[in-house]
């Protein structure tokens, strides 16, 4: 892809947009940068031409390329209105990729993708290795085309997968899938097809790592052209696999075979191991010594906001989950943690069912706090399977858990919502629930 001298209209300034509009200046392009926000700070952004507001595709006139955001729903009006045109339409991971000769592992899935990308650009380091790690959960694709990086290791969203041409990761890792999103794809099938676009240019010298527990995912081993690699909990000796056994992780590999002690893995939770296999298996597709991945593995201490223990006060324990936005994730979080349970819950809903956290939440919660603009619909949908209380913030559920808490109770922030209704991301919502819980 030739850029200098080119016209390219970027469609959305968040993160993505501009680390794009950065590296597209920086290889001569002229810019037309375009958003809906009309107050964003414009003096981080190369000179370009600034269209803030409502869309107006009078911008595309003279445009040689569209690279769209992935916060930039598909049906968007200038979009929709570039295709019409037969203007090429791209994202920030597929412009990315036509620039990087270094392999690529990009994970996707809808629960675990940047604990599993993380931990693989843990080993990858720990095997003496220079990885970008980055992606979905930041820095941003682009930034890592003009760096020296012997593998590229990419968190990726269906959102981003949505506009990939020629996107053609080495190893390919699909964690999961579960409701999630419905307010950008019509049902699980939709979401389900746009996150297996992360195979659709692999061939059989790459790898897909498909998780054998999730039938819409191991549904895929029989229709992608690249070498299947299988993890999951049941041993299957018969194919590329990885599975637990005790304390330690067996893997088949064609004639290679071995174990991976996890005995010193600190993650809890199944659903961390299964991320552990994840990351493992996709790491033994590139070469990595097990034993690398053995030390790698019991150095990891995990990530912010997904089951991050606070404090513990009053011998109550106080867990931020705040990473939790859908239904999937806090079924795995209530299965990680110690009952009886406290949890708070809500924010924005995102279109899933609420049914499937009924079971767990009748085993293990005794009082569910629900907040945010979600609150009624969720406390409808759980109504019976345990105690329900409605507040309207975060503060006033911090609040009202340390009030009812008792000695051995786990006090969880688990939402099964976005929190776009009372903050930016999950990421401050999760640090100002810390802050409540250390001023308690």
């Amino acid at each position: 892809m030739k850029l200098a001298g080119k016209t390219v209209v970027i469609v959305g300034l968040g993160a993505s947009g501009r680390a794009a509009a950065a590296f597209l200046a920086a290889h001569g392009a002229r810019l037309i940068l375009t958003d809906r926000s009309t107050d964003l700070d414009r003096s981080a952004l190369p000179p370009s031409e600034v269209k803030l507001g409502p869309e107006d595709p009078s911008c595309l006139a003279g445009a040689d390329l569209v690279v769209t955001s992935p916060g930039v729903p598909r049906d968007a009006p200038l979009l929709k209105a570039a295709l019409t045109r037969k203007l090429k339409v791209v994202g920030e991971l597929e412009l990315a990729s036509q620039f990087i000769s270094a392999p690529i592992a990009a994970i996707t899935g809808t629960n675990g993708k940047s604990t599993v990308t993380v931990l693989l650009g843990e080993i990858l380091k720990t095997a003496g290795m220079r990885p970008f790690v980055g992606g979905n959960l930041g820095p941003a694709l682009v930034t890592a085309v003009d760096g020296v990086y012997d593998a590229i290791v990419a968190e990726v969203s269906s959102f981003q997968l949505e506009w990939i041409e020629r996107f053609k990761p080495k190893v390919a890792v699909y964690l999961n899938l579960s409701d999630d999103h419905f307010d950008r794809y019509r049902d699980l099938n939709d979401y389900g097809a746009v996150k297996a676009r992360i195979f659709e240019n692999q061939d059989g010298s790459d790898w897909a790592i498909l998780n054998r527990d999730d039938p819409n995912v191991w549904m895929l081993a029989e229709s992608v052209r690249s070498r299947v690699f299988g993890f999951g909990f049941v041993p299957a000796h018969d194919a590329p696999a990885i599975w637990p056994e005790g304390t330690v992780l067996n893997f088949s590999l064609g004639a290679r075979r071995g174990q991976i002690s996890v005995a010193g893995f600190r993650l809890p939770g199944r659903h961390n191991l299964a991320n552990a296999m994840a990351a493992a298996a996709a790491a033994l597709a590139m070469f990595v010594d097990e034993r690398v991945i053995e030390h790698a593995l019991a150095k990891f201490t995990g990530l912010p906001h997904r089951l991050e223990f606070v404090r513990e006060r009053d011998a109550v324990k106080w867990i931020d989950d705040s990473k939790g936005t859908n239904v999937g994730a806090v079924v795995e979080a209530l299965e990680a943690v110690a009952a009886p349970v406290i949890l708070i819950a809500g924010g924005v809903d995102k279109g899933g069912d609420y049914g499937p956290l009924i079971a767990p939440i009748r085993r293990k919660v005794r009082l569910a706090i629900l907040i945010g603009a979600a609150r009624e619909q969720m406390g409808a949908a759980l109504s019976g399977a345990c105690e329900i209380e409605m507040v309207s913030t975060l503060a006033e559920a911090v609040e009202r858990a340390a009030q009812v808490a008792r000695k051995g109770d786990t006090v969880l922030l688990s939402p099964a919502c976005s929190s776009f209704d009372q903050f930016k991301d999950y990421a401050e919502r999760g640090n100002v629930f810390q802050k409540l819980v250390r001023a308690l």
